[in-house]
């Protein structure tokens, strides 16, 4: 649940002190990881702060909620074992058997295979649009249609979607509108603010933003949607354990400035790319020619360290960059400190290929860390060649 009494304070000192309360025991300034499975009752029912059992609750865990729920700015937060962990016990919250979902057309592959692969089993349709394109959005509602799923920026097209206006177009057609904010992390951006009811993060990137921990998050903004939500959590059991929160819960408090310099890093390294002879397209939220430009610059308070270009030669000159790269690490995942680099076709969105959601061949994804740009920028220019 929420603390109210941090509602008017600035970002910055949320991340710090939302939820991350002094142990009353001690005095530590740091919530304790409680590394515990269950809890002595005071009598049959008579629970010390409600507390039995942890997948049902345990107290770094709640610290962590309490904090994702200030963060976003919702009465709910509700931290997973992964981020496909949080989309799963929502679209099971969310969905019955012959409900419909419409999703973007440049979503995670990850958020895809589970609902062409999994949801699907069980009798749930889905169906693409445009999340940029109002009238994209309307024609793939269905009277069925519950859910509108969105990512802005996407992954890894770096698409941008108006979240006001989907979430208009959401109302109207009775349905959720689901924004997952990894990309931007709720520094940058408040989809609830803007009209979407729950907002998903993988706490692997941008929050835990260390490359040492995987989790997930849900954050509602109805109370009673939030309630459901810890009820199916509970049930379903893929909850973040005590370290892994006491983790993310370390990582968050130093957001704002990891954010700052990710997006002042990308921003240098964007100018390189736009003129380099090999690199044909970059896409980039902050650029002027950016079709979403506008649109980020009015949601978004800055563009964020995600980049991603495609080069001349096709899938195989896109490979060799990736493996020519030193100081950028070839790996998926992104939004830690260290800059990765890598290969969305081949690696991290492989499960969309041969769908409408397939991405470009020679299409080259960075995470741009928080590092020296002189060096990130040396370290892309030999690997261009």
């Amino acid at each position: 649940m929420s603390d109210d009494s941090h509602e008017h304070q600035s970002f910055e000192t949320r991340a710090i002190h939302a939820g991350n309360t002094a142990d009353p025991l001690t005095g530590a300034v740091v919530p304790p990881i409680y590394q515990v499975s269950t809890y002595k009752q005071d009598g049959v029912g008579g629970l010390r702060g409600g507390y039995e059992y942890s997948r049902s609750a345990n107290p770094t865990r709640t610290a962590l909620e309490e904090n994702l729920a200030a963060l976003e700015g919702g009465t709910r937060g509700l931290a997973f074992a992964s981020g496909l962990a949080a989309e799963d016990c929502l679209l099971r919250t969310l969905l019955a058997p012959g409900d419909h979902v419409v999703i973007p057309n440049d979503a995670y592959g990850g958020t895809f295979r589970l609902f062409a692969k999994v949801v699907s089993r069980w009798g749930v349709e889905w169906s693409v649009a445009d999340t940029s394109d109002a009238d994209s959005v309307r024609a793939a509602l269905t009277p069925k249609t519950k859910v509108i799923w969105v990512e802005t920026p996407s992954n890894p097209l770096l698409g941008i979607t108006d979240i006001a206006m989907v979430a208009d177009i959401a109302r109207t057609a009775g349905a959720k509108l689901v924004v997952d904010n990894t990309f931007a992390s709720p520094y940058l951006q408040q989809p609830l603010a803007l009209g979407a009811d729950v907002v998903v993060h993988s706490l692997t990137k941008y929050m835990g933003g260390h490359s040492d921990v995987v989790g997930g998050a849900l954050v509602t903004a109805d109370a009673a949607l939030g309630e459901e939500l810890a009820y199916h959590q509970n049930a379903m059991g893929a909850v973040a354990g005590p370290f892994d929160s006491w983790i993310v819960l370390r990582g968050i408090k130093t957001l704002a400035v990891r954010m700052d310099r990710h997006a002042e890093n990308a921003a240098k390294i964007v100018e390189v790319l736009r003129r380099h002879p090999k690199v044909t397209k970059v896409l980039y939220p902050g650029l002027p020619e950016h079709p979403g430009h506008e649109i980020a610059a009015k949601q978004m308070r800055n563009f964020g360290g995600m980049i991603s270009f495609q080069v001349e030669g096709g899938e195989e000159a896109a490979v060799a960059v990736c493996d020519r790269a030193k100081l950028f690490t070839l790996g998926e995942s992104l939004g830690g400190v260290e800059s990765l680099i890598e290969h969305p076709g081949r690696m991290t969105h492989a499960s969309v290929a041969g769908s409408a959601l397939e991405v470009p061949a020679d299409l080259i994804r960075l995470s741009v860390g928080i590092e020296n740009a002189d060096d990130l920028i040396a370290d892309l220019t030999q690997a261009l060649g």
